[in-house]
């Protein structure tokens, strides 16, 4: 299961109460105050975790507790401190705070690390109230409670490039002669239920991510279809691979599906229709002849690389392509774009 959204309760320990106490030593017999302080309560720390991809570990956990903070005891001795909580989440996880809805930290790099609440101070014993004047204090600080908030958790996927499309446009197909992924593929619309990442191997070592998303339709802006849950993920990649069936099953015209596409990015969010973009016509073993990728090229004014994921045409010119705009929306060379391993 897929989630990518959770609102979780978090709080830091409390800090530990002081100590009211006075020494009862032999030939001491006014020994005065040795109440010891609290220990502080433990804090609540997120880091991010190429271990986790999902946020399914807090759909059943909604309340998270650092330890309280010990209390002081006698002959001066300070409670120990609480043990300090550090929560996983993958990495791409943005930290909001869900009362007021700001944004704490995008934990967007493995171990980045950020305190989402303060455990509270612990309370200072009678030996810290004694003075010329108050010899014998018979009272102790409480500690301070710890810091708590209501967070939300929202995964948006980290991506080199992101497959976007209407249903059944060969995105699943696509990745799975790419990379080691093994999306659901059937002949059907919206296979795909839940991005799926794969890493695509070029020659010398060359690699890059790339996401296939669930298809979106017309009104996916406004919540029509599956894919309007995951277009918040397309905001991480670096290039759209716009994926357009060169001769639709239904019968549609390929040009007017590309810009019903490009209508729902805009529409969601204009950086999105902003980024980079690849148009790939699908299933060119479909159009021997070329006709109707020349006709879509000239329809929409913009280049159109054909490829058949099936017997393999064009896949490795698509790839290469991707890698070379990639290296660029990511503002280095094509020799030092992304390479991860």
């Amino acid at each position: 299961m897929f989630v990518d959204e959770a609102e979780i309760f978090v709080k830091a320990g409390d800090g530990g109460p002081g100590c009211v106490s006075f020494r009862r030593e032999k030939y001491v017999p006014r020994g005065g105050p040795d109440g010891g302080n609290g220990g502080r309560g433990g804090h609540v720390y997120m880091i991010a975790s190429e271990d986790l991809t999902t946020l399914a570990d807090f759909a059943g956990r909604h309340h998270w507790r650092a330890q309280n903070g010990r209390p002081g005891a006698g002959a001066n001795k300070t409670g120990a401190d609480g043990e300090d909580l550090t929560i996983k989440v993958p990495v791409g996880t943005l930290v909001y705070d869900l009362e007021t809805g700001m944004l704490i930290k995008d934990l967007c790099e493995p171990g980045m690390r950020v305190r989402i609440c303060r455990g509270g101070r612990g309370g200072k014993g009678n030996k810290a109230f004694a003075s010329p004047t108050n010899q014998a204090p018979r009272y102790a600080e409480p500690g301070k409670p710890g810091q708590q908030r209501r967070i939300r958790l929202e995964l948006r996927l980290l991506a080199d490039v992101g497959l976007v499309g209407l249903p059944n446009a060969g995105k699943s197909t696509l990745i799975s002669r790419c990379s080691a992924a093994r999306p659901k593929i059937a002949p059907y619309p919206f296979t795909t239920l839940e991005p799926v990442l794969g890493i695509v191997e070029l020659s010398d070592y060359r690699r890059f991510v790339m996401a296939d998303l669930p298809g979106l339709i017309r009104g996916a802006h406004e919540g029509a279809g599956l894919g309007h849950e995951f277009l918040r993920h397309v905001r991480r990649t670096a290039v759209i691979a716009h994926l357009v069936e060169v001769m639709p099953a239904d019968g549609s015209d390929p040009a007017e599906n590309y810009w019903a596409i490009r209508q729902e990015l805009r529409e969601y969010d204009q950086q999105l229709a902003d980024k980079p973009e690849v148009v790939v016509a699908t299933k060119m073993d479909l159009d021997p002849d070329g006709t109707r990728l020349s006709a879509l090229r000239q329809a929409i004014g913009r280049p159109v690389i054909g490829i058949s994921a099936v017997t393999g045409q064009g896949l490795k010119e698509l790839l290469e392509l991707l890698w070379i705009e990639v290296g660029r929306a990511r503002g280095s060379s094509v020799d030092s774009a992304v390479n991860r391993g």
